[in-house]
């Protein structure tokens, strides 16, 4: 038995691992790791961006989005709606303004801090 320990998303798992076989041969030398995906291409922005990014408050899956590019909003109004542990939390306007870019689609999902609208 080997006694091991892997780490899979910033999360440390020791683990036993049985050696199978008689092979008295020594063990291959350890692959290279993989090389990381290259990350998903932005969906395209409405526009140029704007003064203000509106942001995830948490990570969760876009179920609504209530703007387009162009529209103007008030202090308060509805933008994005996200839902996360089958909640939907609605993200709202900052402050007055004109929707500069949307940058998230419906069914989308994203990572808390990620620019959902920018406004100016």
């Amino acid at each position: 038995m080997k006694n091991l320990r892997i780490t899979v998303n910033g999360t440390a798992y020791d683990v036993q691992v049985e050696e199978l076989g008689g092979s008295s041969a020594p063990a291959a030398a350890p692959a290279a790791p993989a090389p990381k995906a290259a990350p998903a291409p932005k969906p395209a922005a409405s526009g140029s961006a704007g003064a203000v990014a509106i942001k995830a408050p948490m990570p969760g899956t876009v179920v609504n989005v209530v703007v387009s590019a162009g529209q103007s909003v008030k202090s308060g109004d509805d933008l994005v709606f996200i839902e996360a542990m089958k909640m939907e939390t609605p993200v709202k306007a900052p402050q007055d303004g004109t929707i500069a870019t949307v940058d998230v689609a419906k069914g989308e999902a994203v990572d808390s801090g990620r620019v959902l609208v920018t406004m100016n």
